[in-house]
């Protein structure tokens, strides 16, 4: 059981952030990434704008429907040569499906299973978010660079619970 749902069994009231970061790992779970199962939610002023998880894009096979993934087959290693993965990252489509439904992301904060890569941190600066929180770290320390010249910062879920 996840420690968000033990947590709702003992009749607590989850914080914000925990709430939102179970959405977060909710949404992973509709992934079809075959390497990692990541969710990412995007909320304004406490009201959810969008979510995305990885996946490949509308209408192509995904990596399992086509017998494997290509950078575990080629042994590429985590947070190196993304152009060779059929997915959109979860960032990518939850700042997708914000436009596609005409839903500012300016300011808003941005939930996420996993610490964005450095494409995802260039499209999260550019979408204008503000605050990052992950549950979990990733090896990208580019993205983190740029990120932290950008003026955001990375807030894991440990720092917001201690």
């Amino acid at each position: 059981m996840s420690e968000f749902a033990a947590k709702r069994f003992q009749d607590e009231r989850p914080t914000w952030d925990e709430y939102f970061m179970g959405i977060a790992q909710l949404t992973a779970e509709r992934s079809t990434c075959l390497r990692r199962k990541v969710g990412a939610v995007i909320v304004q002023d406490k009201h959810i704008v969008a979510t995305g998880y990885n996946g490949a894009p509308r209408g192509i096979a995904h990596c399992a429907e086509r017998g494997g993934c290509l950078r575990e087959e080629l042994g590429v290693p985590s947070g190196e040569r993304h152009e060779l993965c059929r997915a959109l990252h979860a960032e990518q489509n939850a700042i997708i499906q914000a436009a596609t439904f005409g839903s500012s992301v300016e300011g808003a904060t941005i939930y996420i299973t996993h610490q964005p890569c450095i494409i995802c941190s260039k499209m999260i600066i550019n979408a204008g978010l503000r605050k990052i929180i992950v549950n979990q770290t990733y090896p990208d320390d580019y993205a983190v660079e740029i990120l932290q010249e950008a003026g955001l910062k990375i807030v894991t879920m440990e720092s917001v619970n201690s």
